[in-house]
């Protein structure tokens, strides 16, 4: 790889910071880009250019956004009494794609971790406890991670928002999956979090 031109070695470096992508695949995207026509490149030159401009943060729930109205927290729309916590403005969409919510959401910012220095007060907590107040929520959905970062960051929002109706996803069994193939943790999930039937 050393005897590729010094601009091409930059343009792979630069692709491997991208996650998931290691030596091999930046070099192919690398010499894919070098096949491009001049107008595409400058197509996607402009637009990395301009996202961070463009694309932004919600002020009041941190979901991305793109003009001056935030589709997740347009009140005609949208459930105001339930507010579903996540960790990431990407959790958002993934959501979103299921169809089966129409409440509002709060972005924390990330997960507890001590090891990385991320602490309660690196998270929007506290504009969360304002939402929460403010909009006369009636239910909380906790919707993180199963990490030990996302269960920390869970039981201290238990504790936080003392008061309110707090609520987590279900975790447990994938839908036509057979015992035997079911870790330990996931089937523990599934008994601890069994219902009614």
């Amino acid at each position: 790889m050393s005897k590729y031109p010094p601009s091409l070695l930059f343009l792979i470096a630069y692709l491997k910071k991208l996650p998931g992508v290691g030596t091999k695949t930046a070099e192919r995207f690398a010499f894919q880009l070098l096949n491009w026509p001049e107008h595409q490149l400058q197509d996607l030159a402009e637009l990395i250019h301009k996202i961070k401009k463009k694309i932004c943060q919600c002020p009041e729930c941190n979901c991305l956004m793109e003009g001056s109205a935030c589709l997740f927290c347009d009140e005609t729309q949208r459930d105001t009494s339930i507010i579903c916590i996540i960790s990431s403005p990407k959790d958002v969409f993934n959501i979103e794609e299921t169809r089966s919510y129409r409440g509002l959401y709060h972005v924390l910012g990330g997960l507890l971790s001590p090891l990385e220095g991320t602490t309660p007060e690196h998270l929007y907590v506290e504009s969360l406890k304002k939402r929460i107040q403010s909009k006369k929520i009636k239910e909380v959905v906790i919707a993180l991670d199963s990490t030990l970062e996302g269960e920390a960051t869970a039981l201290y929002l238990k504790e936080a928002l003392q008061g309110v109706n707090i609520s987590r996803l279900a975790f447990g069994l994938p839908i036509g999956s057979s015992l035997d193939f079911v870790d330990g943790g996931t089937l523990t999930r599934a008994l601890l979090g069994r219902h009614n039937f």
